[in-house]
């Protein structure tokens, strides 16, 4: 194996992601030194962050160079390792590149368990960093209590459908907010949601006031927008609010953010943190096996949106500021 393929970042988008700014090709296979490993990609996770890494907006992490390889979530299997303790066939997932190899020293990559009975994109797409985010933003910036209401944004997506679950198992009573009878359809009558909203055909604001009328606990936020502020105006006193994202602004070539609401949130002495999952990194560990049982257990279900072809991977992340994903959106590089 001499050759690789792989996506570029050949320019910053400015508004959607355009044809031309990421470039698909062919070049050769970085040698692999000493501590390093090659890994064959068998899935790309594609995530809304994905837009904020190829902007130099300020962020999390620094930004994907012009000309450097994409950025990903990754799962795979390791070919050939000059690495102690890493075995051709060995099984990692984590941050990655949009390849179909990638040579790494296994920097921001861990060891992914092969469950007999869940197929390999449920795990990944389960325990990988949707899951962590789902967990560590409820419960420890949520903090769920039973009896409480739990309103989720991005429903059905990977993120939002795990943080449904979670606040089912931990006794609340949970509200979705998804685009789309399906996929309304599929939280409440597929993952136990108690309702949802579907944005798309329905007044958010109206459909809060009758789901809700006593006000809301606890709003998992990854949207932004309209949807935030009508979620955030039915706010309880001592309500929760983890920011995991803002998607409908990422594709924004102005700002528009909504006002702060801050004598709002003072009066109701709210609590707001935005959070990056991997500020929690180091507990992990914990995370997956709380999912895992879960998912054994049959308490927590998943759904993976998964589409072939890693030449397809620009055109398919656009497709997720438009909601054209139904679940956890996998590219699958090379059959499992």
């Amino acid at each position: 194996m001499t050759t690789r393929n792989v996506w570029r970042l050949a320019h910053r988008p400015v508004g959607d992601i355009a044809d031309g700014d990421l470039v698909y090709g062919s070049e050769p296979l970085p040698d692999i030194a000493e501590g390093q490993f090659s890994l064959r990609l068998t899935y790309l996770s594609l995530d809304p962050t994905n837009r904020i890494w190829m902007s130099d907006q300020e962020q999390y992490m620094p930004p994907v160079d012009v000309g450097a390889a994409m950025r990903g979530g990754v799962c795979g299997r390791v070919v050939e390792s000059r690495k102690p303790g890493v075995n051709p066939g060995d099984l990692f997932a984590g941050l990655g590149e949009w390849a179909d190899v990638m040579v790494t020293d296994g920097t921001g990559l861990s060891r992914l368990p092969e469950i007999p009975g869940v197929p390999l994109a449920a795990a990944f797409g389960t325990l990988g960093l949707v899951g962590p985010t789902a967990y560590f933003g409820l419960l420890d910036i949520g903090q769920p209590q039973p009896g409480e209401t739990l309103v989720v944004s991005a429903a059905a997506g990977g993120v939002g459908q795990i943080v449904g679950q979670i606040g089912k198992i931990k006794g609340c009573r949970v509200i979705g907010i998804a685009g789309g009878k399906a996929k309304c359809d599929y939280v409440t009558g597929e993952l136990g949601f108690d309702a949802c909203i579907d944005y798309k055909s329905q007044d958010v604001g109206a459909a809060l006031d009758r789901l809700a009328p006593d006000g809301i606990d606890i709003n998992f936020e990854q949207v932004g927008g309209d949807i935030m502020v009508a979620v955030l105006q039915r706010m309880k006193t001592f309500g929760r609010m983890p920011l995991c994202g803002l998607i409908s602004s990422y594709n924004a070539t102005t700002a528009s953010e909504p006002p702060g609401y801050w004598t709002m949130m003072l009066m109701r002495r709210l609590t707001v943190r935005g959070f990056i999952v991997t500020d929690f990194a180091p507990r992990f560990a914990e995370s997956g096996q709380a999912l895992l049982g879960w998912m054994l257990d049959g308490r927590l279900k998943t759904r993976q949106d998964v589409r072939p072809g890693l030449d397809n991977a620009a055109r398919l992340v656009r497709e997720l500021y438009t909601g054209g994903n139904f679940g956890k959106l996998l590219v699958e590089v090379t059959p499992p």
